[in-house]
């Protein structure tokens, strides 16, 4: 039963975008380690900005900048 968790910035991911990191992770696993889908487990933790930091500073402020 393998569980692969995807973490992203909670900016802008939409449910179309998350249907098909679920759908490649799980198709990854099939192809590459010849896993069972019905038993693969794919978990997506979005995490605020201001909850994640890069650099000394979070990221929300990072994207705040120009050209980020």
């Amino acid at each position: 039963m393998p569980i692969v968790t995807i973490k992203l910035i909670d900016a802008g991911v939409s449910k179309q975008q998350k249907e098909l990191l679920i759908k490649g992770a799980t198709q990854l696993l099939v192809d590459v380690l010849n896993k069972n889908p019905e038993s693969t487990h794919v978990i997506i933790e979005e995490i605020k900005g201001d909850n994640w930091g890069l650099g000394g500073e979070s990221v929300s402020e990072r994207l705040k900048k120009p050209g980020q």
